[in-house]
């Protein structure tokens, strides 16, 4: 009755692990295209460079968040935050 949850949980952390590297990636894509988009276009406005710099927090999040949970994926590395 008790042990029941803790047999369940490995497989939980693994499910939602693959989940958030799964939205890592696409949220890179996201960032890697805004900063496309914004350097291709020669008058870039506010809202363009808004939404960069939001692509590019969110994508953040995310990395920081699979760091503290300790997640292994092929993109986790602590060479991010070096620009």
């Amino acid at each position: 009755m008790f042990g029941r949850k803790k047999r369940q949980l490995p497989r939980l952390k693994a499910a939602y692990d693959d989940q958030l590297l799964a939205t890592i990636d696409a949220a890179k894509d996201r960032w890697d295209h805004a900063k496309q988009t914004e350097e291709a276009i020669a008058d870039a406005d506010n809202q363009m460079t808004a939404n960069t710099a939001l692509a590019r927090q969110t994508y953040l999040f995310l990395y920081r968040e699979a760091r503290r949970r300790k997640v292994r994926g092929k993109h986790i590395s602590a060479a991010i935050f070096r620009d």
